[in-house]
């Protein structure tokens, strides 16, 4: 029977205290002293994967020992067997192939003269780019404020030719 002026259960009753939720791992369950006092490294296992075969240096050198023939070429592959170079591999000595002035493959930055910035210099070179900028601007505007020319004002300024008068008449208009 139903509890009375109690709401009803609709959940399950939780596992006694020897239970363990989740996986238990011997290894690794010791808290945090073995967590700080036993780190797991992992060893770097030496795997040699098979690269792919170097047909072009193979090729380069069948035909460098004269073969000419499929079978020739065959057996040369057979017996001479060139692999591609590893591209992933980490080079050695890298560091010392860069310039001392390099920084990741980037020249360094020159050094900014102190003497320039005291003075001022780099303020007075940017107001006398602005005062050059104005006067373009100006001279700009002036050409824009002139009035331009359209036919009408070229007429005017420049009359055509007058039509010489031609004193020749067909006879069909002469008075007979």
């Amino acid at each position: 029977q139903h509890e009375v002026g109690k709401p009803l259960r609709n959940c399950y009753s939780l596992p006694g205290l020897d239970f363990t939720y989740g996986m238990y791992i011997h290894k690794r369950d010791g808290g945090v002293a073995e967590a700080i006092g036993h780190w797991d490294a992992v060893k770097p296992r030496n795997i040699k994967r098979i690269m792919p075969r170097d047909f072009l240096t193979m090729n380069r050198g069948a035909v460098d020992a004269g073969c000419t023939t499929a079978r020739e070429f065959g057996l040369y592959y057979k017996f001479m067997d060139i692999r591609c170079k590893d591209e992933n591999r980490f080079l050695t000595g890298w560091v010392s192939k860069i310039p001392a002035g390099m920084t990741f493959g980037r020249p360094a930055r020159p050094s900014t003269p102190i003497y320039d910035i005291i003075q001022h210099r780099y303020k007075e070179m940017w107001m006398e780019h602005q005062r050059a900028r104005t006067i373009v601007q100006k001279i700009e505007k002036k050409k824009l404020d002139q009035v331009r020319g359209n036919r009408t004002t070229y007429l005017r300024t420049h009359p055509p030719p007058a039509k010489e008068e031609s004193f020749w008449h067909p006879a069909r208009f002469e008075k007979v």
